[in-house]
């Protein structure tokens, strides 16, 4: 297929690059040592002469995900969590409102710069799916040439960030027609974050900015209904849900960063901290859930005018994933102690109890920040553990 050369800048690799970046790649000093150190006892020639065996009758990004991707990700599900599921009211079911044949727009909550699309592709992967996705990846996280190459590689397209208002519009555009295209055209799947950024606190809620981002790209009349900019992406609400977030004390060190220093800005370190702490960092169980397709109700709202349509679509939306939210005993510790009482204590045994006040006490450890303010960072571990069962029960409410 001839992608449009004006999706050069930000799409994945082709067919006929992937030799090349595969040969820059294992060539670059410091992917070199990334490797070194998972096999230090190998000298450097037999490394790259096993990558490049490996590599062989590898021509797609697919394929390179399926060849060298699936098994590390199942390395990090098997030795990092205890365990991940796919909801079987999602995909995996005869009565699912997805089907194979179609390729769908993932708009999902954020727990996990590098995991959360990951784990998508091994699971639609495993249940038949004939495809993954590809995912958006900021710019700022590309701070290293082999970083850059190894997502292209792997179905990444580039979203720039740090942008003048005139050069997010351009940007927000090409991105949004990329988008389309991927979808409609090349029969991609596409998985994006609900907002930019992860929700520190876990209050995850859609921006409206995306939403409207995603209907700039649309090949319609700008006369046409609102519905008719989103219908051809297919968006799903997804649902991900993890026990224990490896991040938790980082973000909670940040938000007293913040306090303590309202200027307070991430270094580049700071973000690739955080990747490493959230691929190799313990995350309980995890869970995936794929929604109701917003095409199924969008005509509900289609005659609102503008804005409040997209307010519209993703409150819905949130309220999709809210509703799916998989709980586990700490979301309901972390209420209880928030609000002091035990309103949900029929659903945690005292060993739960022990086993979070344990794990807190361990993330707090790992905090070392000029006047660590332990119960201000306590309070926002509990916080990020109570959001998500607040917006369950709110979710349930709104439908009862």
């Amino acid at each position: 297929m001839n992608i449009p050369a004006e999706f050069d800048e930000i799409r994945p690799y082709v067919e006929g690059e992937m030799k090349q970046a595969f040969e820059e790649l294992i060539n670059d000093r410091q992917f070199s040592l990334l490797l070194k150190g998972f096999v230090p006892w190998l000298p450097k020639s037999i490394r790259n002469g096993l990558l490049r065996l490996a590599f062989i009758g590898v021509k797609t990004p697919l394929d390179f995900q399926l060849r060298f991707m699936k098994p590390v990700v199942w390395y990090f599900v098997r030795k990092y969590t205890d365990g991940l599921t796919f909801d079987d009211n999602s995909l995996t079911s005869h009565h699912s409102p997805l089907t194979t044949q179609e390729r769908y727009t993932f708009v999902s909550n954020h727990r996990d710069i590098v995991l959360d699309s990951a784990f998508l592709d091994v699971l639609l992967n495993k249940h038949g799916y004939p495809t993954t996705v590809e995912i958006g990846i900021g710019d700022n996280l590309l701070i290293y040439p082999w970083i850059k190459r190894l997502v292209r590689m792997n179905k990444a397209f580039t979203v720039r960030r740090g942008l003048t208002a005139h050069e997010m519009m351009r940007s927000s555009q090409l991105m949004s027609s990329y988008i389309h295209y991927a979808v409609t055209q090349k029969k991609e799947n596409i998985w994006i974050a609900q907002r930019e950024g992860r929700a520190k606190d876990s209050d995850d809620r859609t921006q409206e900015s995306v939403l409207k981002m995603l209907a700039m790209g649309a090949e319609v009349d700008r006369l046409s209904p609102l519905t008719s900019h989103l219908t051809p992406l297919n968006i799903v609400p997804l649902t991900i849900s993890y026990e224990y977030d490896p991040c938790d004390y980082l973000k909670a060190q940040e938000f007293q960063q913040k306090r303590d220093n309202p200027g307070f800005k991430k270094s580049k370190q700071d973000d690739l901290d955080n990747m490493k702490t959230g691929i190799f960092g313990y995350k309980g169980r995890v869970h995936y859930h794929c929604g109701t397709p917003i095409n199924q109700w969008l005509d509900e709202v289609k005659d609102l005018p503008k804005n409040e349509f997209f307010k519209a679509v993703a409150e819905r939306m949130d309220k999709e994933i809210h509703s799916h939210y998989r709980l586990y005993p700490c979301n309901y510790i972390a209420l209880d102690e928030l609000e002091g009482n035990k309103t949900y204590a029929d659903q945690y045994a005292d060993a739960d109890v022990q086993r979070f006040n344990e794990y807190l006490a361990g993330q707090l450890a790992k905090i070392n920040i000029p006047n660590k303010d332990e119960a201000f960072l306590r309070e926002r571990l509990l916080t990020m553990y109570a959001n998500p069962l607040r917006n369950y029960l709110a979710a349930h409410e709104t439908t009862a």
